[in-house]
C-alpha cells in the first residue's frame, strides 16, 4: 500500500508526528487490540500513561498551555489516522481529551483555559468527558432537557446524560444544559463539572458492540451545584461551542475511519497474496482483485475528503458541509472496507483468530456517533438547498 503522504508535501514537524504515531500504533496499540476488546469495560490506562509521556494525548492542545501546539486540523488528522490504524477504539481513547478541550478553547476565558487545559498536558493527565446525549435526546442536540437554574452565584444542574465516553474515569465533564427550557438552542449552555461535586453520580458501564477501549456510562445530575465561573461563555452560547466542536471532531472521526479502512485493506491485501485457491493466490481471481481495488479507492476518497475538510476548517471558513461529507463518506467506507476484508478472509475472517470481526464491529459506531449518517445527509442537503 502506498504511503499516506504520496503526492503531498508535509512539513518536517508533520512527518515527525506521523512517524511517532505510526511507531506507537504498531508497537503498543495493535498488539493490545484483542485483549482490550475482550476486557469489555476496562480502558487500557497503561497505554494512556505511555501515550501521555510521548505527548500523544495532548499534541492537539495549544502550546501556551503546555500542549504540543498542533492546533491545525490537517496535522491532527494525520496523527489520528495513524493511531487508528493501530486500533480505532484505542486511538480514539488517546485523543479523547481533545473533545473536552474543544468547548473550553472555543468559549473559555484565559483563566478557564489555564485551569482546565494545562493539567491535560502534563505527564500524568486526567481523563475528561463531554456530556450531551440524553435518554430521549440524541441527534436533536438542541432539544436537551438537562436544566441549569441560576441560584445566586451558582447554577444548579438537574438531569440525566447517557452514552458518555470516559465517564467512569473522567475528572472533569463539560455538561451541556439549558437555562431556558423550551427555547432549544438559544438556552443551551456549557458547564465544567468536577467529578467529586455532590449530586453527580456515574452509572454503570454500558455494554457495547465495539470500540470497547472507551468505556461509556450514564451520568446523573441531582441538584449539582456549580459555581458560575464554571460556565463556559455566556448563557446560550453552549450550542455554538458544541457545533464548532462537532465540526472539528467529525473531521477527526473521518481521519480515524480512514486509518481503520487502511488497516482493513492492508490485512486483506496481505492475505490475498498468500492464500491460494484453485492453484493460485486469490488476488489473481478477479472477484477478489476488484474488491481490493474498490477498497483502495475508498481509502483514498476518505483521506482526501478528510484533508479537504481539515483545510477548510484551518482557514477559518465555515466547514459544516465539508465535515459532514468527510464523516459520512469515511464512516460508511470504513464499514464497507471492514466487511470486504472479512469477506476476503472467508471463514477465517469470521473467526476471532483475526481482528477483522472486531474491526467490523468497531466501524459501525462511526456511522452513529456525533451525528448519524442520516444527520450528515441532512446537513449536506440543507447546504445544497441554500
Amino acid at each position: 500500500m502506498r504511503a499516506i503522504t504520496d503526492g503531498f508535501e508535509l512539513t518536517g514537524e508533520q512527518r515527525d508526528f506521523v512517524a511517532l504515531a505510526r511507531d506507537f500504533a504498531l508497537r503498543e496499540i495493535r498488539p493490545r487490540a484483542r485483549e482490550v476488546d475482550d476486557a469489555d469495560h476496562e480502558s487500557p490506562l497503561d497505554l494512556w500513561e505511555k501515550a501521555a509521556k510521548l505527548g500523544l494525548t495532548s499534541f492537539m492542545l495549544p502550546e501556551q498551555y503546555g500542549g504540543g501546539g498542533v492546533t491545525d486540523l490537517v496535522t491532527q488528522a494525520l496523527v489520528t489516522e495513524e493511531l487508528s490504524y493501530g486500533d480505532i477504539g484505542i486511538g480514539n481513547l488517546l485523543t479523547s481529551n481533545g473533545f473536552f478541550a474543544g468547548p473550553v478553547e472555543t468559549l473559555g476565558t484565559p483563566e478557564q483555559k489555564e485551569r482546565w487545559l494545562r493539567p491535560l498536558t502534563g505527564g500524568d493527565p486526567p481523563m475528561t468527558a463531554l456530556a450531551v446525549t440524553e435518554p430521549g435526546v440524541g441527534s436533536d442536540a438542541a432539544a436537551l432537557t438537562t436544566r441549569a437554574e441560576r441560584d445566586g452565584a451558582d447554577y444548579v444542574l438537574t438531569g440525566q446524560k447517557t452514552w458518555i465516553s470516559n465517564a467512569p474515569y473522567a475528572r472533569w465533564i463539560v455538561v451541556f444544559a439549558t437555562v431556558a427550557p423550551g427555547s432549544r438552542s438559544r438556552g443551551v449552555s456549557a458547564f465544567v463539572v468536577e467529578r467529586e461535586t455532590p449530586g453527580l453520580r456515574i452509572g454503570r458501564a454500558l455494554p457495547k458492540m465495539g470500540q470497547r477501549a472507551i468505556v461509556s456510562a450514564e451520568v446523573f445530575l441531582d441538584g449539582v451545584r456549580v459555581p458560575a465561573e464554571h460556565r463556559l461563555g455566556d448563557e446560550g452560547q453552549g450550542f455554538y461551542g458544541l457545533m464548532r466542536t462537532f465540526d472539528a471532531s467529525r473531521i477527526l472521526i473521518a481521519a480515524a475511519c480512514t486509518g481503520l479502512s487502511r488497516a482493513a485493506l492492508d490485512a486483506a491485501l496481505g492475505y490475498a497474496k498468500e492464500r491460494e485457491q484453485f492453484g493460485v493466490p486469490i488476488i489473481q481471481h478477479q472477484a477478489v482483485a476488484f474488491r481490493l481495488a474498490d477498497m483502495a479507492a475508498k481509502v483514498d476518497a476518505s483521506r482526501l475528503l478528510t484533508w479537504r475538510a481539515a483545510r477548510v476548517h484551518d482557514s477559518g471558513r465555515p466547514c459544516a458541509e465539508e465535515a459532514a461529507i468527510a464523516k459520512l463518506t469515511a464512516s460508511e467506507n470504513a464499514m464497507w472496507c471492514t466487511w470486504a476484508a472479512l469477506q476476503t478472509h472467508g471463514g477465517w475472517g469470521y473467526s476471532r483468530e483475526f481482528l477483522l470481526e472486531k474491526w467490523m464491529r468497531d466501524a459501525k459506531l462511526e456511522e452513529i456517533e456525533e451525528g448519524t449518517s442520516d444527520i450528515q445527509r441532512l446537513i449536506i442537503s440543507r447546504s445544497l438547498a441554500r
